[in-house]
């Protein structure tokens, strides 16, 4: 696939044409702008007269003419993810959801509420940091320590930036914070790398906890969800959301809506990935949310609605708002036709959704 990108160069004083002249020749597309003070600003727009981009320049209210020029600049095929490729997307279900996977629970009764592909065993990126939290908060290693972001932190997986430059010192605290709240993948796998043991204890602590969780559908390679290869069910996720809300830390790092931290002689504010944080609509008391082309937009939360403590999972969401718009109609639906919470004594509430899924292999790469 090429991409061809118009570079708009000023013609010279001399051979600039008047507004005049630009009007004769009447291009089949006519780019509009309004006057602007001060500098001019390009707009382009393709004519009919010649095979290349044309542009004008608005400068202190004139129309100045501009030369363009194609530049030719590969990019990179769309992956599809590996619901797409299962053909996960096919599946309907009642409330039109964007993400393959999905699945809604009563945290108290473990009654589900709403299942649509919840066996599919998916990437799931950087949901990966959950169990990363939970790792890290049961080995209750000094929160206060210094760690240094190092090379070995840098992305090689996917080339991904961070604002966490090589040498930079937080605690352990810090790292964790932004690894929950910003999805920092440095400060994610430098909790890893300073666990005792080095990464590859580390690891085997996030799978052997996953074990212990009872969750047979995960594995994990590394902690930032960077890999493909880590990979889980929305029922696996579901139980370690639960797990995770039980530490108040997790709790408290996931849902705050910014935080900032000293970066050398800077100041650098971060901020929550999962906008609904803020929404006062919205009593959300744990998330992460986590993206990677193979993994599709995924989101997972524990959220009071209708007086019961629910846990939400979305996974393989194609658009960039859609896992958003997801929670939303969830949460519309459980307030609008779900009755309050049962108490302890009641017979538990029959979903009037039906579970849709259909039968997916598990997935390796």
């Amino acid at each position: 696939m090429v991409l061809v990108v118009a570079v708009s160069v000023p013609l010279a004083a001399g051979a600039a044409a008047s507004k005049s002249r630009a009007v004769k020749k009447k291009p089949a597309v006519v780019a509009k702008a309004a006057p602007a003070k001060g500098k001019g600003r390009a707009v382009v727009a393709r004519t009919a007269s010649s095979p290349k981009h044309s542009a004008t320049l608005v400068r202190k209210g004139r129309l100045v003419a501009v030369r363009s020029r194609q530049v030719a600049m590969r990019a990179e095929p769309i992956r599809a993810s590996f619901g797409q490729l299962s053909g996960l997307h096919g599946t309907a279900d009642p409330l039109d959801l964007k993400s393959s996977v999905a699945l809604v629970l009563d945290q108290d009764t473990n009654e589900v509420l709403f299942s649509k592909n919840s066996q599919a065993v998916l990437p799931i990126a950087s949901i990966t940091k959950l169990m990363t939290a939970v790792v890290v908060t049961e080995a209750h290693l000094p929160l206060d320590e210094v760690l240094t972001v190092t090379q070995d932190d840098v992305d090689t997986e996917k080339g991904s930036r961070s604002r966490l430059s090589v040498g930079t010192q937080l605690t352990r605290e810090e790292m964790l914070h932004l690894a929950l709240m910003s999805s920092e993948n440095r400060a994610a796998h430098a909790l890893g790398r300073s666990y005792p043991g080095g990464m590859s204890a580390f690891v085997t602590a996030m799978n052997r906890k996953a074990g212990e969780l009872g969750m047979s559908d995960t594995r994990y390679v590394e902690p930032t969800g960077l890999s493909s290869r880590n990979q889980s069910s929305a029922r696996d996720l579901a139980t370690l959301v639960k797990h995770a809300h039980g530490h108040q830390i997790i709790r408290d790092l996931s849902t705050s809506l910014e935080y900032q931290v000293a970066v050398g002689q800077r100041q650098l504010q971060f901020h929550n990935t999962n906008g609904l944080v803020k929404n006062p609509e919205w009593e959300i008391g744990l998330q992460k949310t986590g993206y990677i082309s193979e993994a599709g937009r995924c989101l997972v939360m524990q959220a009071k609605l209708a007086g019961r403590q629910v846990i939400m999972v979305f996974l393989d969401s194609a658009g960039r708002y859609s896992r958003i718009g997801d929670a939303e109609r969830v949460r519309k639906w459980i307030n609008e036709t779900l009755p309050m919470a049962h108490p302890a004594t009641a017979q538990p509430h029959v979903p009037t959704l039906p579970v849709t899924s259909v039968a997916v292999p598990k997935i390796t790469s």
